[in-house]
C-alpha cells in the first residue's frame, strides 16, 4: 500500500469521485449465492473507497447504490435488496457517522419506504457539521430524471414571471439539479469491466475522466481506489483548451 501512496501526487488530488458500483450480481451467482448476498459483502467496498478519500483528502464522493431503473428489476430481487437496506441500514451508516463523514442523497427518495426515508433523513441531519468527507448517496437516481425535473421547476418559474429566459445560464440550470450544493465530478469509477456511463451524473460529468475496471465491487479495495487516482493523475485534462 505504501508503494502506491508514494505514486500519488497529493497536488493532483480530484475534487469529486464519483464510483459505479457493478458486479455485485455477478460476483454473488459467481460462487452459486443469491444476487443480494453480492450487495451484502458490497458494503466492505464502501468502507475502502470512503478510507481511500479520507487517506487522500478527497472531499466529495458519490456512489450509485441505486438506479430509478433498477425498480424494474424482478420483484424478488427488490423485496430482497429493501430487506437488506432495512436490516444494514442504520448500522453502515452509524459507522459512517463514527468517521466524521457527512452523508448526503440524491434521487427520487420518496419511492422508498417510509422507514428507509426516516434513516435516511436522520443521519443526514446526524452528520450535517461532519468534516472530513461528503459521501453522496444517490438514491434512485436517473441523471434524465433529474435534468427533466431542473427543466420543469424553471419552465414553472419562468412562466409565472420569477425569471426570464436571458436569466438561464448554466450556473442558473445547475442550481436546480439535486447536486446543487456540490461540485463537479472528476473522475467517474466503474467497477465489472461495462464500460458506460448508464444514466449517472450526466451533466456533472461532462468533463470528467472515465476510469473502468475488471473487478467486481464487492472486491475492489482500497488499493484498488489509489490505482483509480494515480491512473487519473496521468491524464492531461484540457477542458476543451488546447494543451
Amino acid at each position: 500500500m505504501k508503494k502506491l501512496l508514494d505514486k500519488i501526487d497529493y497536488n493532483n488530488i480530484p475534487n469529486h469521485v464519483a464510483i459505479i458500483m457493478d458486479g455485485n450480481g455477478r460476483w454473488a451467482e459467481k460462487r452459486g449465492k443469491l444476487r443480494t448476498f453480492g450487495h451484502e459483502k458490497a458494503i466492505q467496498s464502501v468502507r475502502d473507497v470512503i478510507n481511500g478519500c479520507k487517506e487522500l483528502g478527497i472531499p466529495y464522493i458519490t456512489l450509485y447504490v441505486f438506479s430509478l431503473e433498477n425498480w424494474n428489476r424482478p420483484k424478488q430481487e427488490i423485496d430482497n435488496l429493501m430487506r437488506l437496506f432495512h436490516t444494514n441500514l442504520k448500522i453502515s451508516l452509524e459507522k459512517i457517522h463514527e468517521k466524521n463523514v457527512k452523508i448526503m442523497t440524491i434521487g427520487k427518495i420518496e419511492k422508498f419506504s417510509e422507514k428507509i426515508q426516516k434513516e435516511l433523513l436522520f443521519f443526514m441531519k446526524k452528520t450535517k457539521h461532519n468534516t472530513s468527507v461528503t459521501l453522496i448517496l444517490a438514491l434512485s437516481y436517473s441523471a434524465r430524471e433529474e435534468i427533466l425535473r431542473a427543466t420543469k421547476n424553471i419552465a414553472e418559474k419562468v412562466c409565472n414571471g420569477l425569471f426570464s429566459l436571458q436569466d438561464i445560464d448554466c450556473s442558473f440550470f445547475q442550481n436546480h439539479l439535486y447536486t446543487k450544493d456540490f461540485p463537479d465530478v472528476d473522475l467517474i469509477i466503474r467497477t465489472s469491466g461495462e464500460q458506460r456511463i448508464s444514466n449517472f451524473l450526466l451533466w456533472q460529468s461532462a468533463y470528467a475522466e472515465l476510469y473502468f475496471t475488471n473487478i467486481l465491487w464487492p472486491d475492489f479495495r482500497k488499493s484498488d481506489f489509489f490505482e483509480a487516482i494515480i491512473n487519473y493523475q496521468k491524464r492531461k485534462r484540457r477542458f476543451g483548451n488546447v494543451e
